[in-house]
């Protein structure tokens, strides 16, 4: 092969491959278009139509995360709490009212079981939960207070509200009592 044509091609092969990359990124850019595209009017004279089409995507935690308030009472005192509004803790909030003795596990939760596994489809994703949270351990169908940090994020567990209480109260606690509020 010509040493000039050889030199030619390959200067235009990382062009060739920034093109296909862009050809690539530019069909699947098409799900992230704004739900209302203005369309060229298909005759003269007729006027411009307004498409709108539902987003192709779920909603997210933020948009699923409107907080119900519960009234909590962690051994006769009372605790401000509230419920995400995902499923799982709208499920759970079907249960109320509630009263529950707990148990120490591991050093980092106060547990007890529930009347019933909850329905987890439609879960928000995973989150590491927090001291004051209130979650679902799913394999088991109990639930969780959290007085430390638990660990790292799983699917199996999931954060359904959270108390505004601390650690040491949490820790010590034996029962608690959770009714919807009204």
């Amino acid at each position: 092969m010509n040493p000039a044509i050889h030199r030619g091609l390959i200067r235009l092969a990382p062009a060739a491959a920034l093109l296909l990359a862009v050809t690539a990124c530019s069909s699947s850019s098409q799900e992230a278009t704004p739900a209302t595209t203005p369309s060229a009017p298909a005759f003269p004279g007729q006027q411009e139509t307004t498409a709108s089409t539902p987003p192709a995507t779920s909603p997210s935690a933020s948009e699923r995360s409107t907080p119900m308030d519960i009234r909590v009472t962690l051994d006769d005192r009372p605790v401000d709490a509230t419920l995400n509004d995902s499923p799982p803790a709208r499920d759970f909030a079907d249960l109320l009212p509630l009263t529950l003795d707990l148990e120490d596990f591991h050093g980092t939760e106060r547990i007890a079981d529930l009347p019933r596994k909850l329905d987890t489809s439609g879960a928000p994703e995973p989150a590491a939960a927090k001291v004051g949270d209130i979650a679902y351990y799913a394999p088991w169908g109990n639930l969780a207070l959290f007085y430390q940090d638990g660990p790292s994020a799983s699917a199996d567990l999931l954060v359904l509200g959270h108390l505004d209480v601390s650690a040491e109260q949490l820790g010590g606690a034996g029962r608690i009592t959770i009714e919807a509020a009204s």
